[in-house]
């Protein structure tokens, strides 16, 4: 097998493991036993099986057999599926899941960086518990968090091959792969959900893959977090404002940008659509900000965050009026 067609086969081959795993759960009585009921902060209004998570790790694992890349980062993904599998089926407790996302994380974090001190190892083990869990809170809608897995991991697997680093390249492209074959059955009306067992190894994924890029000198800093911005700054202007208005913010809500296009008249499809295209825009313009100067890097990722902020500014907008006819009516 040459080298150039070892990503593309692995690819395929990620794509089938992720679609064929999803056929036969969604021929099982196992999809009955992963329901999503419906409630009043949800999207969707009928039960959806919500295992869609393991055929994406399903996929993740061949990329990373293939390559042999960095065992250690599948294997944490798995502790998080497994937790993830777990909590989608029966309910854990909060602390639970917080504790098992951060013994993982800071797992991660003084493996891959031993020479770094305790206080950098807590820092980088927040942020990447924040990636899982803002990647948690982004799976509401049909066909979003496995967008942005397509597109971001997609953008890595392109910054990894320019560097010549083919295990960071392919294993990136089988997430992408896995992604891309999840959506076939998660557009809208969507057949089947991710669950925690995907969004939160899929955050991980990105923050693992990203911190390991930007180790290596493949990728500045900046890099992961512009690819990931949608869903970054969605996430997390949510959650402080829900904090500042003194709201349990663990619990779920219907108050993302994305959530309130949806319910505005949007849909789950054009909703889904428009993200796409910023998040094609933020991946586009983080791979051609890489070669640029430091000045011009800054300058990239100022006017990307003005742009998201003018798009959430119109969001917030809209809202308002939308929010104010409801109430008139009920009146």
């Amino acid at each position: 097998m040459s080298g150039s067609a070892t990503p593309i086969l692995a690819a395929v081959a990620s794509a089938v493991a992720c679609g064929g795993l999803i056929l036969l759960m969604l021929r099982s009585k196992a999809a009955d036993r992963w329901l999503d009921e419906p409630n009043r902060r949800s999207l969707h209004t009928r039960p959806v099986p919500r295992i869609g998570g393991l055929g994406i790790l399903a996929g993740a694992v061949v990329g990373f057999a293939v390559t042999g890349w960095q065992p250690m980062v599948v294997l944490l993904a798995l502790i998080l599926g497994a937790v993830g599998a777990l909590d989608d089926r029966f309910g854990l407790p909060i602390l639970g899941r917080l504790a098992a996302q951060f013994a993982v994380a800071g797992a991660f974090a003084v493996i891959a960086f031993p020479a770094y001190s305790w206080l950098v190892w807590c820092v980088l083990a927040i942020a990447m518990a924040w990636m899982m869990n803002l990647y948690n809170f982004m799976d509401g809608s049909d066909g979003l968090a496995g967008g942005m897995a397509l597109v971001g991991f997609g953008s890595f697997s392109i910054a990894a091959f320019w560097a010549m680093e083919s295990g960071l390249g392919t294993v990136a492209l089988c997430v992408a792969s896995a992604a891309g074959a999840f959506l076939l059955f998660n557009m809208h009306p969507a057949k089947i959900f991710m669950g925690d067992a995907g969004s939160v190894p899929l955050g991980f994924f990105a923050a693992a893959l990203g911190l390991i890029g930007w180790r290596d000198s493949v990728w500045p800093i900046w890099f992961p977090i512009l690819v990931f911005m949608p869903f970054i700054l969605d996430a997390t202007v949510t959650l402080l404002r829900r904090m500042v208005a003194g709201k349990r913010f663990w619990q779920p809500h219907r108050e993302h940008y994305y959530q309130r296009l949806v319910i505005m008249g949007f849909g789950h499809r054009n909703t889904a659509l428009l993200e796409y295209v910023i998040m094609i825009g933020c991946g586009m313009t983080a791979l051609f900000a890489r070669e640029a100067t430091p000045r011009g890097q800054f300058l990239t990722l100022a006017g990307v965050a003005v742009l998201l902020a003018g798009g959430a500014a119109w969001i917030d907008s809209r809202w308002k009026r939308f929010s104010g006819r409801a109430e008139d009516l009920v009146r």
